[in-house]
């Protein structure tokens, strides 16, 4: 078993000791320094900000390039630059289409909720203080509530309409900015045309640069954190566009209001794990309940159904494995991820997660098989070939 793992390799040089040494000192001195150290990193983010764009754009659209390329072309290297190209009109027609069909009716359902929002607030006083008198239910402070609720939305939409030429300032300054998406779009499709080549590029530097056992740990973990990340965001992804056109289309049978709109804020909110449904569900149901509370009580039992059918049925069934953990594991990297890094945090942190509980299921197989021991303390019946067990 010698040698199987790099880290069981001691220094045996007087060279491999001097390195070590300096890696140390190089390493405390980096943490001592890490503001310094981190405000150079987002500089350097901020100018390869078009790469990272181009990053990302190629991660989503690699799926779709990889399954038309084996799909309708049957894995033709000359051909990629097909496969590619239907990808991005594909993608493309997409945007267009939700652009041309949800905006407006977005834009039409947002304009009719600022300009009913007084009757609906006061309707929805009337019928507290129907139930006042009549029941003699305290709902005084619920009254005052809705007072300044209504006061609250008429200094929104004061506030938005005086911001309205800015917004529209920065988004013709973002308009503008057409080298940074040339260089994203461009870079995106150097990088699917030539994928083989680079990923080929990168081994080879790790190679290069690593001591042989070091390079293939290294290549293995990023193969497993991209197996990680892929699966769980077009898993995500699919389920979070099947839970969108669901509540639309139950919504619509239903004859609920704002249907549109708050069937795509549920489906882009489902992307997050475990509270997503709560924050697309939780407005969603404030704005019915200004509009009717029937229609917000009728909302409340639908998207619990609709949260069910996906924990229970949808979600298992597209996502599959593709994660790997519990679910109480699945909560902490969601509040962990959250807390250090925001939204963004709370997307990226499950799959981060994932690939971080692999590698300490690795360590901690590893770490029981040179004492020698099982999970539960117990020696190994054979000490070449231990039984793996599954950290839970």
């Amino acid at each position: 078993m010698k040698g199987k793992h790099f880290f069981e390799k001691r220094p045996d040089s007087i060279l491999e000791w001097m390195c070590l040494i300096f890696a140390s000192i190089a390493f405390y001195l980096f943490l001592s320094n890490l503001g310094y150290f981190m405000g150079g990193f987002y500089a350097l983010l901020g100018i390869l900000s078009p790469f990272a764009g181009g990053v990302v754009i190629a991660f989503v659209l690699n799926p779709m390039v990889k399954y038309f390329h084996q799909s309708f072309l049957h894995e033709v290297p000359r051909l990629r630059w097909v496969a590619i190209l239907m990808s991005y009109v594909v993608a493309i027609l997409l945007l267009v289409l939700l652009a041309w069909l949800v905006i407006p009716q977005i834009i039409n359902s947002i304009a009719i909720l600022f300009n009913s929002l007084p009757g609906y607030v006061e309707s929805m006083q009337e019928t507290l203080l129907y139930i006042q008198e009549h029941y003699g239910l305290p709902v005084d402070r619920f009254v005052r509530i809705l007072d300044d609720s209504e006061t609250m939305m008429k200094e929104l939409y004061a506030v938005t309409t005086s911001a309205m030429p800015q917004i529209v300032s920065t988004i013709g300054s973002v308009a503008s900015n057409f080298v940074a998406v040339f260089t994203a779009v461009a870079s995106s499709i150097y990088m699917l045309s030539g994928k083989d080549k680079l990923i080929h590029q990168l081994k080879t530097l790790v190679h290069a640069f690593l001591p042989e056992p070091v390079a293939r740990n290294t290549l293995r973990v990023c193969h497993y954190a991209n197996e990680n990340f892929t699966g769980f965001f077009v898993g995500k992804i699919i389920d979070s566009a099947i839970i969108g056109v669901l509540t639309f289309v139950l919504m619509s049978i239903l004859r609920l209001d704002f249907a549109l709109l708050v069937s795509v804020f549920v489906g882009i909110t489902n992307i997050i794990p475990v509270f997503g449904p709560f924050i697309g569900a939780i407005p969603s149901i404030f704005i019915l309940l200004l509009v009717d509370p029937v229609q917000a009580l009728i909302f409340a039992v639908l998207i619990l159904f609709i949260q069910q059918l996906d924990g229970n049925f949808i979600g298992p069934k597209i996502l599959g494995q593709s994660i790997g953990i519990s679910s109480l594991w699945v909560l902490f990297s969601i509040v962990v991820g959250g807390d250090l890094f925001g939204l963004v945090g709370m997307v990226v942190g499950v799959p981060l997660f994932a690939t971080l509980y692999g590698l300490l299921q690795e360590i901690v197989h590893f770490l029981l098989e040179r004492r020698g021991i099982d999970g539960e303390g117990n020696p190994l019946p054979d000490a070449e070939q231990p039984a793996k067990e599954t950290v839970s």
